[in-house]
């Protein structure tokens, strides 16, 4: 199946300190954190004024008000990583307490909830890592299960996941089948992009990646649906991560965005996918001028929209359109 038109994806890596934890303190990255709640709903309000549908892939830990519910909820099967602390369950046994406002957002996902056309997906349970050592398929399976059940107590049907630090792990595709998650989102097929553990993230491929935001070194990583959907769980892979903005090299902003708008012309034209993704809490600091650079990239989705009949959905409505395709 071909679509008739292109499909602008959002989808939005949510998941407060529990992603930074094995790499920065909180005192490091407070403000950026302190951030996502003035920050978010400035998200929503921009998605709401231009017909945004976004997935919100959320850390499954997100969804509690304290530690206290979080501990009682806690899987019998943690994952081993030979690197103990990639884990959180230590971090969470030796905190005094858990500091909302870093840890826990159901306030926040209410307020998802309320704005018509955002999803809540999943980012795992535990922002789990399907790539490094130690840890088992058995172990991803009960993390995802507990990811799903948090959210269902809370009205919230789980049809998209997110591999945190896109570790996505071919081998764990068959546990998703089995606890109902439809769709995941893949890497950009280059070698810069290519999945692997915190090792294999080396400076060279840092590197490109960094280039590649200004300068095209990777292609427009669209993708033609029927490319999407040869088989269960669907993959609707990335096709650019929204940098944040950095005052060092906001010089280069209007190379940034042309990237981003070439690579939306490619999907338009071609009757493609472009998928978009960033976390919450890149806009945490420099809200404005990060809110200013998304607008500027949906006044250009909006131009799609009129000229060539561009829609917005978000992963799970990717997967209606794909299930309705196969069915």
């Amino acid at each position: 199946m071909n679509l008739k038109h292109g499909v602008f994806t959002v989808s939005l890596d949510f998941e407060l300190y529990w992603g930074l934890r094995d790499k920065r303190s909180i005192e490091q990255y407070k403000y950026n954190l302190q951030g996502v709640r003035n920050a978010l709903p400035e998200m929503l309000r921009v998605f709401t004024d231009n017909d945004i549908h976004a997935t919100w892939a959320t850390v499954g830990f997100l969804f509690f008000k304290d530690s206290d519910e979080l501990i009682k909820n806690i899987p019998k099967l943690l994952p081993a990583y030979n690197k103990e602390e990639l884990s959180p369950y230590q971090y969470i046994k030796e905190a005094s307490s858990l500091e909302t406002l870093y840890h826990f957002a159901p306030e926040l996902l209410e307020l998802i909830l309320q704005h018509e056309g955002q999803e809540i997906g999943t980012h795992t349970f535990s922002h789990y890592y399907c790539l490094e050592e130690g840890q088992s398929l058995a172990q991803f399976e009960e993390d995802i299960a507990a990811a799903i059940e948090i959210a269902k107590r809370k009205g919230v049907s789980i049809k998209s996941l997110v591999f945190p630090r896109n570790q996505w792990n071919a081998e764990y595709l068959s546990a998703l089948i089995k606890l109902g998650v439809q769709c995941y989102r893949g890497n950009e097929s280059s070698w810069i992009y290519k999945a692997s553990d915190e090792v294999g993230q080396n400076k060279v491929r840092r590197a490109f990646r960094l280039i590649d935001v200004y300068f095209n070194i990777s292609g427009h990583n669209t993708y033609y649906l029927k490319d999407c959907i040869h088989e269960k769980p669907f993959n609707f892979p990335a096709s650019r991560f929204l940098r944040p903005y950095s005052n060092k090299l906001a010089f280069l902003d209007k190379l940034r965005l042309k990237r981003i708008r070439n690579a939306m012309d490619d999907a338009a034209i071609n009757h493609k996918i472009f998928h978009l993704w960033w976390h919450p809490h890149n806009f945490g600091i420099n809200t404005n001028e990060n809110i200013e650079f998304l607008e500027n990239i949906l006044n250009h989705y909006n131009h799609l929209k009129k000229n060539h009949g561009m829609v917005s959905l978000n992963m799970g409505e990717l997967c209606q359109l794909s299930g309705a395709a196969n069915g």
